[in-house]
């Protein structure tokens, strides 16, 4: 093996692996001890030490990576992503900079390529995008349609939550949440307009229960997918094993044939 290779699977390797896990959690909670007053006064200089070895870990493991990756390790999108995070650590929290010290927190976000699970779960979202992209569609529509009905139905008389599009819209997200939305809007518009709950009440069941419960399926049905996937390649494994297996037993039969031929001769 090349010097390459050796770091390559020195980096690769599980205890490794685990050790940069428990380092991010240990960072994620010291990054947030840094937010009380108190701890900053009492243990901020520590903690400032502790968080710069942990980031010189970070640094030390991305550049084993890229030593022994080359260009490939700009083609794995998690790699690119933990790259990006770290070096967001690297860039001087001083001047018009200094809010890019509050993005320190982003490196817990590595946890999610160092878990395989969390890795699966995000590549399941990306994969659903395309079709909760058609859902936020119909939803749009939905909520255009809505928002111009009660701004020409209630607007006159409620002009702090119906008086034009914007305030329609916003008031009918409420309303779809769930948020005060008997007591805080409906209510009152009953007392003015009785049977505005024949709006409302459809309303809530199409998007709160109906169209909601579309991002769900389509997530799930992502996950499935990838949960396929990962069968299908412990298949392909288990065949390929299978078929190593096959061609060391074939080679010792013939070794064994050998042998009783010399045994023989």
């Amino acid at each position: 093996m090349s010097l390459r290779e050796h770091v390559g699977a020195f980096v690769s390797a599980p205890k490794i692996q685990n050790l940069i896990t428990i380092l991010i959690v240990i960072n994620a909670i010291t990054l947030g001890l840094e937010t009380d007053a108190g701890v900053r006064e009492n243990f901020g200089a520590p903690l400032a030490i502790f968080d710069k070895i942990i980031l010189s870990i970070f640094i030390a493991e991305i550049a084993a990576k890229l030593f022994a990756q080359g260009a490939r390790f700009f083609r794995d999108g998690w790699n690119v992503f933990d790259f990006i995070v770290v070096s967001i650590a690297l860039v001087p929290a001083a001047g018009p900079l200094y809010i890019l010290r509050a993005l320190r927190i982003l490196r817990v976000l590595r946890l999610i390529s160092v878990v395989p699970q969390m890795r699966r779960v995000v590549q399941a979202l990306v994969t659903a995008i395309p079709g909760m992209l058609s859902i936020v569609a119909l939803i749009t529509l939905i909520f255009y349609v809505s928002a111009v009905l009660a701004t020409n139905l209630f607007g006159a008389d409620f002009p702090q939550w119906f008086g034009h599009i914007g305030r329609s819209m916003y008031s009918l997200f409420q309303i779809m949440t769930l948020e005060s939305w008997s007591m805080g809007i409906v209510r009152p518009v009953m007392e003015i307009f009785p049977y505005a709950w024949a709006f409302f009440v459809p309303f809530i069941l199409v998007t709160s229960f109906a169209i909601i419960n579309l991002f769900i399926g389509v997530i799930v049905d992502a996950m499935h997918g990838q949960h396929d996937d990962v069968i299908e390649e412990v298949h392909a494994d288990a065949q390929a094993i299978e078929g190593k297996i096959e061609d060391v037993e074939k080679e010792l039969s013939e070794l064994r044939r050998m042998l009783r031929a010399r045994g023989g001769a």
